[in-house]
């Protein structure tokens, strides 16, 4: 009988509805075995027998009220598991002119939120309207989202447990803020041992100025439950708009709140659907590479 591990992955997902949790899960988890397979096949016997070591909080039917078909994405997502890499099409089109175009007028937005009417593009607008109503909390959605990762956080913090936190796009908002919850609000001392971002808008003003505490003063602005904190970014993605994180939460570093903040954003996905390149899907990150190792040298670190 293989031995419990304490290592505990939680995934917390992006913005817009989702196909029900299990097959959510099970592909994500998937996703995620492929990466770590190219990055240290050895390790796979042992996380196929702690599967539900990976948690899916699945917030979005609650938030959203329904449910996606899955059919349509599976064709796709095999086809990317096919591949070990972008190719040269996936890197011309992550750097068009056309991304840049856009991400310049986000970066405009940004610094001037009435322009936002004015996006250009129809995905990037919706970005920032769906955050917004994330922050503006109404009949206390966002208070029910983050219970959904903090009720079991509780108890594996409480069992001492290893804790990584995958927050995706809206999904890293989602994460910061319970953190910032039970360290300020709950006084919860226990301490997760890495969080990692991947396509997140977090470095964004119009985020920052919204995230829980981030007005207060230094010893109430930031969580200091956060062991390591890694943000990964891929090229051409919009919603991680500015990509490097380590500069505007340096203060957490400085205070000795966290271990370590580091950025990467060099790095390619490469799924692609009906509607071509899309650079910042959930399945696109969990299954580089890059993604893979960062995991797998985690799970590797346990001393439990």
């Amino acid at each position: 009988m293989a031995v419990q591990s304490r290592n505990r992955i939680f995934f917390i997902p992006g913005k817009n509805p989702k196909p029900p949790a299990s097959e959510h899960r099970a592909w994500l988890w998937r996703c995620l075995l492929s990466s770590i397979r190219q990055a240290d096949a050895a390790l796979i016997p042992e996380l196929c027998a702690h599967p539900d070591n990976f948690q899916l909080v699945a917030w979005n039917e609650m938030y959203y009220r329904q449910t996606k078909l899955f059919e349509d994405d599976v064709p796709w997502i095999e086809a990317m598991l096919a591949k070990t890499g972008p190719d040269v099409r996936d890197r011309r089109e992550a750097l068009s002119w056309r991304r840049r175009w856009i991400r310049l007028h986000y970066m405009l937005a940004d610094f001037f939120p009435l322009l936002i009417p004015f996006f250009p593009d129809a995905a990037a607008k919706n970005t920032v309207l769906e955050i917004e109503r994330y922050f503006s909390n109404h009949a206390g959605i966002a208070d029910q989202v983050r219970e959904l990762l903090k009720a079991p956080l509780r108890r594996m913090l409480a069992a001492g447990d290893r804790i990584l936190l995958i927050g995706h796009s809206m999904g890293s908002i989602i994460a910061y803020d319970a953190l910032w919850e039970l360290w300020h609000t709950e006084k919860n001392l226990g301490r997760i041992d890495m969080l990692l971002t991947v396509g997140s808008p977090l470095g964004m003003r119009f985020v920052q100025n919204r995230l829980l505490g981030f007005h207060n003063s230094l010893d109430r602005r930031f969580p200091g439950n956060i062991g390591r904190w890694a943000n990964i970014a891929a090229q051409g993605d919009l919603t991680a708009l500015d990509p490097d994180l380590r500069d505007d939460f340096a203060p957490m570093l400085n205070a000795g709140m966290t271990e370590s903040i580091t950025d990467v954003h060099d790095i390619y996905t490469y799924f692609r659907n009906q509607e071509g390149l899309n650079v910042h899907r959930s399945y696109g990150y969990l299954a580089h590479p890059y993604i893979g190792r960062v995991v797998a040298d985690w799970w590797r670190a346990n001393k439990g």
